[in-house]
């Protein structure tokens, strides 16, 4: 059975991180992601000791908040925004409550899924739940967190939609971009049933697993006869399954009061659009197709990641066809970056390297074929893709009396394929000139083949 025939409802309550080089309240450092000890990073604030005051909320942080949320087309809240209190117990929270603002945005979109409301929090702390143990290096970083309107459907709508939004927090630039920065809270119900709310999936296809497992859970459940109750479940990464956490909480279970330490924030229309926004995946699209050029569907796969479309940018201004790099980018270079399951800065591929390989092609320096073998040992290796063609002569081979030798050669070894082509299977002739090019390394010159391959098998 489909999704849509089950009536199926999501929605989304995404945190991520804020770039800044200080806490929310405090002015410890936010480096907790390259920081081995724990509890190094941290001081009194964002301890939660006794009689510690919050400092002015950081500057850089609502910039960015303001920027993500004008971004997803929120109608900005100007004033009397507080930040509450919300109180409840877990080891990774010492202050026993977590600082968490009213909506700054509300009522936005992306693509064809509203935004509820915007607003920041503070990050709680990492629990160990094998060790016991938490270190508090990561409490008090600045999060945004983005609520979603149920309007998703089935996990790939999910799965997509999130993509999507990960990929234009990329390109602000304001968001911590490392592993595992996603953290999001999935709500899944089916017609008729109660909302169950998934907690801290920590990836796209995580989100994307949960929401199928809890469909099929939530519908097994149904055809049993048994009630859906409105409940907090959490997510199991290894096993894919959803198991039962906590009868799900409602606002007054958290008991939020404005926090006494920190006054309202107001802002100003000046202030709001006094910060300057940055291209987006959606406007850089369209830059790309205006000035390079390029088909649509080349610049929609570059400006999917951000990384990706960086490295376009800086290939695009050194002495290069920018159409054909967008080609080799788009195919050669992707898919030997998904054969290896990496990312393009993982990899050892520089921009002026696959500039240089793609002008020796194209000055037929060396075959099409030698480039695209040549690409997939300088992506590993980082050697310089001219030395290696000159060390290894690996130039084109386009005289014929070297040609003629070898075309000779699979002509006596192929007797029937040979026989097949003159007879009138012409597409044999492809697979004859393979074997050309496998005895030459894909060095010959695939017109100079293909001419001596039909004047000595007519």
């Amino acid at each position: 059975m489909m999704e849509s025939d089950l009536g199926v409802r999501i929605g989304l309550e995404i945190h991520v991180p804020i770039k800044t080089e200080q806490k929310l309240f405090c002015d410890c450092p936010t480096n907790y992601y390259e920081t081995r000890e724990p509890n190094v990073n941290v001081c009194p604030v964002c301890t939660g000791m006794p009689g510690s005051k919050p400092y002015p909320i950081n500057q850089k942080a609502l910039d960015s908040a303001v920027v993500i949320a004008r971004l997803l087309e929120c109608e900005m809240v100007k004033e009397n925004i507080y930040v509450k209190r919300k109180h409840y117990d877990y080891p990774d929270l010492p202050s026993g409550y977590q600082r968490t603002s009213e909506p700054l945005g509300e009522n936005g979109r992306l693509g064809e899924v509203g935004i509820w409301e915007l607003h920041m929090e503070e990050d709680p702390g990492r629990y160990d739940l094998s060790t016991g143990r938490v270190d508090y290096n990561r409490s008090g970083v600045a999060l945004v967190e983005i609520v979603t309107a149920p309007d998703m459907n089935s996990p790939q709508e999910a799965r997509s939609f999130l993509r999507e939004l990960m990929n234009l927090l990329k390109y602000t630039g304001r968001i911590i971009d490392v592993g595992g920065v996603l953290r999001a809270d999935v709500n899944i119900s089916l017609a008729g049933g109660s909302r169950v709310e998934i907690k801290n999936v920590n990836s796209v296809r995580g989100a994307y697993k949960a929401i199928k497992y809890e469909i099929i859970r939530q519908n097994n459940m149904r055809k049993r006869g048994s009630e859906v109750r409105q409940e907090t479940r959490e997510f199991n990464e290894k096993s894919m399954i959803t198991m039962p956490l906590r009868i799900k909480e409602t606002a007054d279970d958290y008991r939020y009061i404005p926090d006494p330490d920190i006054p309202p924030l107001l802002f100003k229309e000046e202030f709001i659009y006094s910060i300057k926004l940055p291209e987006t995946p959606q406007t850089i699209r369209k830059r790309f197709m205006e000035e390079y050029g390029i088909p649509e569907k080349y610049a929609k796969t570059l400006t999917r990641d951000k990384e990706l479309s960086d490295f376009y940018q800086e290939v695009s201004v050194l002495e290069v066809d920018p159409k054909t790099a967008a080609v080799w980018i788009c195919g050669e270079v992707l898919r030997q970056l998904n054969y290896r399951s990496i990312n393009l800065s993982d990899s050892k591929l520089e921009p002026r390297m696959l500039v240089e390989l793609i002008n020796l092609v194209k000055k037929q320096t060396i075959t099409e074929e030698t480039g695209k073998k040549l690409l997939e040992r300088v992506i590993d290796s980082g050697e310089n893709p001219q030395r290696v063609v000159k060390e290894e002569s690996l130039g084109r081979v386009s005289g014929v009396d070297v040609l003629d030798e070898v075309v000779d050669k699979v002509i006596g070894d192929n007797p029937n394929p040979v026989d097949a082509y003159r007879n009138g299977k012409k597409e044999i002739l492809n697979y004859l000139m393979g074997q050309v090019m496998k005895e030459m390394k894909h060095r010959a010159d695939a017109d100079v083949v293909i001419k001596l391959l039909r004047e000595k098998i007519r």
